[in-house]
């Protein structure tokens, strides 16, 4: 079995990861090769991944049409130390004339009149040079192409519709859900990020099988992964049933309308859910620091932070400030809350919706807490959000809002927090919790998606719920100050779950037997 996975990130690459999907690019394939298996990855080089990756090795280049013009695709490989083929494909011309005076970066934030419009060009033009790849056997000899979110369905269109590809047919395809929020919808036509000015020699194809519910005039990706892939999985089983039933936002989160193309998957027994694993290699310890070390720690981090910076942002100069006059005598050995994330609506949405009482939840929480404990959030990403935190940081003492990412500081808090928070209105599986976990740090957290399949309520952590926004943002206040009760009032008890929450394992080794048995047939 030869299985060649697809993505826009890797990790087992310097700089090459936003999110999720790099950590299992990073892990799934050597768990893969553990168990018998070969396995590589393929990334786009987003025009700087070469420059910043010793001995690689070009080992072909291939010319293809893509919109109207003949580019060239470089294709260089690296072995890791797990023994996966890395590939990089790479394409100056591409890169230069779709990328021109733009930074350099893995996915870019486009107008709002044209969503996704270079990144599915970007990715359009790295999934025909997978397919032409695989077709003059850059690969070795692929059974099995596993894809990765709708940045790679192109492959899919064309393996099913191309005449040039019909190679493909004979291999084994998977498509893994892991953000369904996001689709990457295009028009069909009449628009540079369009699928004929993409692929203009694409001469027949069933509209039907790439056109989006809501809008019959434009392609949808991620429809098109679901309804043309050999199996889809989604990255935890309870997200897998969730997805079957139609959107209510902000209440239900579910298959975003696409609900039809998953439950007709189901029937046909295409659909599975199988929960991502996490790492538990020992890794370098990380120093456990007492509460007035922790302050100085997070100071030094922000002025490191503010001297990257050509222009000073406010929420740093204030964080810094506060810092420094922060009254550490105040806070005797305090419960440490803390959360380290992306600033959407998905994470923080229900942190800042308000309860029956008509005050934000994190208002609940900080003020349930009083100088019992601090709240330490890291993170960087919506500015209102930045702005809602920043604010709150000022009229609450016990908030330190980082508004910042830094991987160092991510695993000081993981270390050193006592309580992590984890409130996704949805989340399709999560790795942070199941890091603060390994951590020993239970967490509180909605009892949706991966978070559902990872936490047990009071026994490895804390999960609420509700049928309501006001329902679950009272929920999630209510179990934070339950959580810090437990901790401060029923040792015993406190302990138990912290040790229950260590011992808990999510290992690729499981996932990796399930793909082979369940998606690699």
């Amino acid at each position: 079995m030869n299985i060649l996975m697809v993505a826009s990130e890797n990790d087992a690459l310097p700089q090459c990861k936003v999110g999720g999907i790099a950590d299992v690019m990073r892990d799934l394939p050597a768990a893969l090769i553990q168990k018998g298996c070969a396995a590589g990855v393929a990334v786009p080089s987003h025009g700087f991944l070469c420059e910043q990756i010793r001995d690689l090795t070009p080992v072909q280049k291939i010319p293809f049409l893509f919109a109207d013009t003949t580019f060239t695709a470089v294709y260089y490989q690296c072995r890791d130390a797990a023994g996966v083929v890395n590939t990089i494909v790479d394409a100056p011309e591409f890169y230069h004339r779709y990328a021109a005076g733009e930074p350099a970066r893995i996915y870019c934030d486009d107008v709002s009149d044209a969503p996704f419009a270079t990144d599915a060009v970007k990715f359009a033009f790295f999934s025909r040079a997978v397919a032409e790849g695989i077709k003059h056997h850059v690969f070795g000899p692929v059974t099995t192409v596993h894809l990765h979110d709708w940045h790679t369905a192109f492959f899919l269109i064309l393996r099913r519709y191309h005449q040039d590809y019909k190679i493909l047919k004979k291999l084994w395809t998977v498509f893994t859900v892991h953000n369904l929020g996001i689709q990457g919808i295009r028009p069909f036509q009449g628009h540079y990020s369009s699928l004929k000015s993409w692929y203009p020699d694409l001469f027949t194809f069933e509209k039907n099988q790439l056109a989006d519910r809501r809008w019959p005039d434009c392609i949808n990706p991620m429809a098109a992964g679901i309804r043309l892939a050999d199996a889809v999985n989604t990255v935890s089983p309870t997200y897998a049933r969730e997805i079957l039933k139609p959107s209510d936002p902000p209440v239900y989160y579910g298959g975003d309308g696409l609900e039809t193309d998953l439950n007709l998957a189901q029937k046909n027994g295409r659909l599975f859910g199988i929960l991502n694993g996490c790492d538990y290699r020992p890794a370098a310890p990380v120093p456990v620091y007492c509460f007035p070390l922790l302050i100085e720690y997070f100071k030094k981090t922000v002025r490191q932070e503010m001297a990257r910076e050509e222009s000073l942002r406010s929420s740093l100069f204030l964080t810094l400030e506060k810092l420094s006059a922060f009254p550490v005598e105040k806070y005797a050995q305090p419960v440490v809350l803390t959360s380290i994330g992306r600033m959407v609506e998905q994470k923080f949405f229900l942190l800042r919706a308000a309860g029956d009482e008509n005050f934000s939840a994190l208002k609940g929480i900080l003020q349930g807490l009083k100088n019992r404990g601090i709240y330490v959030l890291l993170g960087t990403g919506n500015r209102d959000y930045a702005s809602f935190l920043t604010e709150m940081s000022l009229e609450y003492e016990n908030l330190i809002f980082l508004n910042l990412y830094s991987n160092a500081c991510a695993e000081m808090l993981y270390a050193n927090g006592d309580l992590f928070l984890m409130p996704s209105s949805y989340e399709p599986c999560g790795i942070s919790q199941m890091i603060a976990m390994r951590e020993g740090q239970p967490c509180v957290v909605h009892g949706v998606g991966g978070l559902n399949d990872t936490v047990e309520d009071r026994k490895n952590g804390f999960v609420f719920h509700g049928d309501t926004v006001a329902e679950k943002a009272d929920r999630f206040v209510e179990k934070c100050l339950e959580a810090v009760e437990m901790r401060e009032n029923h040792g015993s008890a406190w302990n138990a779950v912290c040790t229950a929450a260590k011992k808990t394992r999510f290992t690729w080794d499981k996932s990796a037997e399930r793909y082979i048995h369940e998606l690699y047939r």
